[in-house]
């Protein structure tokens, strides 16, 4: 018996959420396309949150899941790949729902498919997305996005904001959060006893010594000395020019890597391993995974979208999971 089903064994059973994101984005594609693939997991329970008819399009094999059908798209008008405020709305409630489950205690973590930000803002919802959302229903202060395949794990300290605000938004805390949360993240849902971090610079050549800007100097290094005196089992590195770094990391010298923006990440993770991307909210109670792209509606109803990075987010939320059980044995 290998080490993760020993945990499920010990840890008793898990119940992964799922929820199917925009209606008409690809999400009803890549789920039943999934649930194809992904034979019975003993000790594994799947409570799908969706609407029955739009999944009815692709054959979803419901026999694998507890379906909830909230019946909330209406299929007269219905178009896949359409920005609709009707398709927003169905798409947060489906997470609502996810959040009630979750208050209950009726699921134990959540595999959230793509919603598209258009459609949700049109149709009242004002948060920038899951990660927002769910950091202010639980009353959670500071959370972190980790985006991970098969060769590294990135958190990064913004997230989606203009490239001209970047250095704005840079502080010294919250460079010294996003690496403090991506430190428990490691040792507490994926197992790892004494982590390595690097940090990337946000500045060409990590600023050579302030030609190309004093960001590495006046916020990172203070961050890194900060970390460094508080907590004794970790090993950081940085900054790092970003460009040298990621080249080290496809060799897994790092457990992690400290982003300072979005496409820093994106672009590298994206090239060394585009199928298997996998978004991770650290800081919350439980845990919540999501595949690396978009709704994608170019391709929605096509059959055209790949179902491996949901594959992907299924597996990372039970591995986590029962790391984070590990503690109660």
């Amino acid at each position: 018996m290998n080490y993760v089903k020993s945990l499920i064994f010990r840890s008793g059973k898990i119940r992964v959420g799922i929820t199917l994101g925009d209606p008409a984005g690809i999400g009803p594609q890549i789920l039943s396309d999934a649930f194809r693939q992904i034979g019975k997991l003993k000790g594994v329970e799947f409570i799908v949150i969706g609407d029955r008819k739009v999944l009815n399009k692709f054959n979803f094999p419901y026999n694998k899941v507890t379906f909830l059908d909230l019946d909330n798209v209406s299929l007269k008008e219905f178009s896949f790949g359409k920005i609709n405020p009707h398709y927003g709305r169905a798409a947060v409630e489906y997470i609502d729902k996810a959040i009630e489950l979750i208050k209950n205690k009726e699921i134990d973590c959540l595999v959230t498919l793509p919603i598209t930000k258009t459609s949700v803002s049109k149709g009242g919802f004002c948060w920038p997305g899951h990660t927002e959302y769910l950091a202010e229903i639980f009353g959670v202060k500071g959370v972190v996005m980790m985006l991970m395949n098969r060769y590294v794990r990135v958190s990064l300290v913004t997230r989606h904001l203009a490239i001209k605000d970047v250095a704005s938004e840079l502080t010294k805390e919250k460079i010294y959060n996003t690496i403090i949360l991506t430190y428990e993240g490691l040792k507490n849902w994926f197992g790892i006893r004494r982590p390595k971090i690097a940090v990337c610079a946000l500045n060409p050549h990590a600023s050579d010594g302030g030609m190309f800007g004093n960001e590495e100097e006046k916020l990172i290094i203070p961050a890194i000395n900060e970390v460094r005196n508080k907590i004794k089992d970790i090993t950081i590195f940085g900054p790092l020019a970003s460009d040298a770094l990621f080249f080290k990391a496809k060799e897994r010298i790092y457990n992690a890597i400290i982003a300072m923006y979005h496409d820093q990440a994106m672009i590298a993770l994206k090239l060394l391993d585009f199928f298997h991307g996998v978004n991770i909210t650290l800081g919350l109670p439980f845990v919540r995974t999501s595949p690396l792209h978009g709704s994608a509606l170019d391709m929605a109803g096509k059959r055209k979208a790949s179902c491996l990075p949901l594959i992907e987010a299924i597996q990372s939320a039970i591995r986590c999971t029962l790391y984070k059980r590990r503690g109660s044995f």
